[in-house]
C-alpha cells in the first residue's frame, strides 16, 4: 500500500537556509524540493506579517493562568468578552501584551510603595496641605539605625515614627540634620492600596482579554496558513529585483503522516515558517510503499518499472506472489532452489554480485523454487518420479504427466502455466476496472467493466456449464445477461455523451485489439513451462554426459564426472537464474501492467538525510 503523506510548505530567508536544511537533514524524515525567489518590498512586508503571526501563535500557546491566584475570575471574565469578528488578532495581542507588561510594572511598583507607606501610619493629604499653608513644613527621613543619632531629638523638633532596623522620623520646620531627606509624602498607604486594587482589576481584565484571544488561535493559525500560501503564490509570479535582504528560500517537503509529531516539533524549533496539510494527487507527492514482510522484498521490482502515482494501487502485493511463482516455474528445479537459498543466506556476509541488500528476496526466491521444483519433480536434473525409493504418495503430488484438454493430451505443467496466466490477466482486468472507477469515476470505467464482465463472466459461466454446476437453462440465462451487460458497456456506453455510432465503431476496434491482445498475453505464459522444461532437460543432459565418463568400474573417472557435474550445473544454474529473472519481469511489466492499467509514473520517496559510513 501507499503511505499517506503530509505536505509542508516552508518559507525562510536565504541566510537561514543552511541551518534549516542541516536540521532537516539531521531529522532524516522529509523529501525536500527547493527553490529561491527575490525579496522585494511587498514580499518583505508579507514575510514580516508571517513572522509576527508565528510569534503571536507561539505566545498564545504559552499563555497559562492555571497557577494564577485569580484563575477562576480570569476564566469567567474571558467568557463574558465578545470579540469583533473583523478585529485584527495581531494588533489586539500586541496592544494587550504591551498593556499587560506595563500594568505588571505599575502594580509591582504600587505594592512596593504601599509597603513603604504603611510605616508612616494614617494621614490625609489634605492635612499635609493645611499644615504647609500654615507655614508648618514636615520633613521625612529614613536611616539605618547605626547612622541615626538619638541626640538629634534634643537639637531639632524630631518625632520617631518607626524605631526598627530602619529608623523613620519626621522633623518639623527648617532643619540641619546631616541626612538625605525623603521626597515629600502626598498621601498615606490607604490611597496607595486603592491604587493597587485598581491596577489589579485592570490586570485581571487584561489577562481575561488574552485568554479570550487564545480561543481565537485556530482563526489565527488559518490566517497564518493563508499568509504563507499567499506569499508562496506571490513569489511564484513575481519577477522583481532582489532587495537588500537577499532571497527567500521556498521549500516544499513531503513526509509520511505517522512522522508528523516529530517533524512539527523539529520545525517549530527552527527559524522558518511552514504550513502543513494533507498531500493530494495534484501535489504529486513522492511515494513510499508500506507492505508486509513478504511483499516488502519485491518493492525493488516495482521501483524498476516505476512507482505508482499517489492515487493508484500499489501493485507490489499482487506482483510478489506471482513473481515468486513464475521464478520458481522458470527455474523448475528443487536442487537449484536449495542452492539459491544458500546463496541468499550468504549474501549479507560476502555480498555476491553486489546483492547484499537483496538477500531476503534471493532467499525467498530460493525457498519458493525448492517447493515448486519438488512439485515439478526435478532435483539437479534428476526426474524424481523415476526414483524407486521415492514414495508413491509424493510422486502423485508432482505435476508430471499428461492431461486431456479438448481431446488432446498436454503436459500438466504447461496447462498449469497457461491457467495461472489466464487467472492473472483476469485479476489485472478487475484491478483496472476498480482502479479506473476509483480514480476517474464510473463513467470513465464503463468500457473496462464491460470487458471485465464479458471475459470473467464468460469464463465463470463456461466453468459452471462444464462442471454441471449450471443447468442448460441456467447457462443460457447467464450467457444472455453477461452478453447484454458487456455489449452495453463495450459498444453503447463506452464513452457516455458521444455519438452512439462512434461508440459502436470504437467498440469494434477495441474488440479486435482485445481479441488479439488477450490471446497473445495468455499464450505468453507458456514461456514459464518452456524455460522450466529447458532447464530440467539441460540439467539431465549434463547428468547423462557425466555418467558416460564413469564406465562400468570407475576409479579416476570420478574426477571428470565431478568436473562435468560442477561446471555443467553451474552454467545451467546461472542461465536459469537469468531466464527466471528476465521472463517473469517481462510478464509483469508487459502483460500484467498493461491489462491492469498501471501507470508507474510516481517518484520514489527519498528523504534528505545524512549518509553514515561504517
Amino acid at each position: 500500500m501507499i503511505a499517506k503523506m503530509n505536505k509542508y510548505s516552508i518559507l525562510l530567508l536565504n541566510c537561514d537556509k543552511e541551518e534549516a536544511v542541516s536540521g532537516i537533514q539531521d531529522l532524516g524524515l522529509m523529501d525536500i524540493r527547493r527553490s529561491a525567489r527575490p525579496v522585494d518590498k511587498q514580499s518583505e512586508a508579507m514575510l514580516e506579517r508571517i513572522a509576527l503571526s508565528k510569534k503571536t501563535i507561539e505566545s498564545l500557546d504559552r499563555i497559562d493562568w492555571s497557577k494564577d491566584p485569580d484563575c477562576d475570575k480570569i476564566s469567567k471574565a474571558a467568557k463574558r468578552i465578545r470579540r469583533d469578528a473583523d478585529s485584527d488578532i495581531l494588533k489586539e495581542y500586541e496592544v494587550l501584551s504591551g498593556k499587560l507588561s506595563n500594568l505588571r510594572s505599575s502594580y509591582d511598583a504600587s505594592l512596593r510603595q504601599t509597603e513603604s507607606l504603611k510605616c508612616w501610619g494614617k494621614f490625609s493629604g489634605e492635612d499635609l496641605k493645611d499644615l504647609a499653608e500654615q507655614g508648618i513644613q514636615l520633613h521625612f527621613f529614613a536611616l539605618p539605625r547605626k547612622k541615626f543619632d538619638p541626640q538629634w531629638a534634643e537639637q531639632w523638633p524630631l518625632t520617631v515614627i518607626d524605631d526598627a532596623d530602619i529608623v523613620r522620623f519626621v522633623v518639623v520646620g527648617d532643619n540641619g540634620i546631616p541626612a538625605q531627606e525623603l521626597p515629600q509624602l502626598k498621601y498615606d498607604y490607604r490611597t496607595s492600596e486603592a491604587e493597587s486594587a485598581s491596577l489589579a482589576g485592570e490586570l485581571l481584565d487584561c489577562k481575561a482579554g488574552l485568554e479570550a484571544l487564545k480561543a481565537a488561535k485556530p482563526e489565527l493559525e488559518k490566517a497564518y496558513s493563508d499568509e504563507i500560501n499567499g506569499l508562496n503564490h506571490y513569489l511564484a509570479n513575481a519577477s522583481g529585483e532582489a532587495a537588500v535582504d537577499g532571497m527567500i528560500s521556498v521549500m516544499t517537503a513531503f513526509a509520511p503522516v505517522e512522522d508528523d509529531a516529530r517533524i512539527c516539533q523539529a520545525l517549530d524549533g527552527m527559524n522558518l515558517y511552514y504550513v502543513k496539510e494533507a498531500a493530494t494527487k495534484e501535489d504529486n507527492p513522492p511515494i513510499k510503499l508500506r507492505n508486509n514482510w513478504f511483499a516488502r522484498n519485491f518493492e525493488t521490482l516495482t521501483g524498476m518499472y516505476g512507482m505508482p502515482v499517489y492515487d493508484e494501487f500499489d501493485p507490489t502485493p499482487i506482483l510478489a506472489p506471482f513473481f515468486l511463482l513464475f521464478w520458481a516455474f522458470c527455474m523448475g528445479d528443487a536442487g537449484y532452489g536449495i542452492l539459491l537459498t544458500i546463496v541468499g543466506l550468504l549474501l549479507p556476509k560476502y555480498n555476491i554480485l553486489d546483492l547484499k541488500n537483496h538477500w531476503r528476496l534471493v532467499t525467498t526466491l530460493g525457498i519458493g523454487t525448492t517447493v515448486i521444483g519438488f512439485f515439478l519433480g526435478t532435483f539437479f536434473g534428476v526426474n524424481l518420479t523415476t526414483l524407486s525409493w521415492m514414495p508413491d504418495a509424493l510422486k502423485n503430488m508432482m505435476l508430471v504427466g499428461k492431461v486431456n484438454v479438448g481431446g488432446s493430451a498436454y503436459d500438466i505443467a504447461m496447462v498449469a502455466a497457461i491457467a495461472i496466466g489466464g487467472c492473472r490477466i483476469c485479476l489485472a482486468m478487475v484491478i483496472r476496472a476498480i482502479g479506473t472507477t476509483r480514480r476517474f469515476g464510473f463513467k470513465e470505467a464503463i468500457s473496462t467493466w464491460g470487458w471485465t464482465i464479458l471475459i470473467i463472466g464468460g469464463l465463470l459461466v463456461a466453468a459452471g456449464a462444464l462442471t454441471s454446476v449450471l443447468s442448460a437453462s441456467a447457462t443460457k440465462i447467464c450467457i444472455i445477461i453477461v452478453g447484454i451487460l458487456s455489449a452495453l458497456g463495450i459498444f453503447i456506453f463506452n464513452k457516455p455523451g458521444r455519438n452512439p455510432l462512434i461508440n459502436i465503431g470504437a467498440g469494434l476496434w477495441d474488440s479486435y485489439q482485445m481479441a488479439t491482445g488477450i490471446l497473445g498475453d495468455v499464450l505468453s505464459y507458456i514461456r514459464l513451462y518452456a524455460l522450466g522444461l529447458a532447464g530440467g532437460m539441460l540439467g539431465s543432459a549434463f547428468n547423462d554426459l557425466a555418467a558416460m565418463t564413469l564406465g562400468s568400474d570407475p576409479t579416476w573417472q570420478w574426477i571428470p564426472w565431478v568436473v562435468i557435474i560442477l561446471i555443467g550445473h553451474a552454467l545451467n544454474f546461472a542461465m536459469s537464474c537469468l531466464g527466471a529473472f528476465v521472463h517473469p519481469l517481462r510478464l509483469t511489466f508487459v502483460e500484467y501492467f498493461k491489462n491492469s492499467g498501471y501507470e508507474g509514473k510516481g517518484v520514489q520517496f527519498n528523504p534528505l538525510k545524512k549518509e553514515t559510513t561504517k
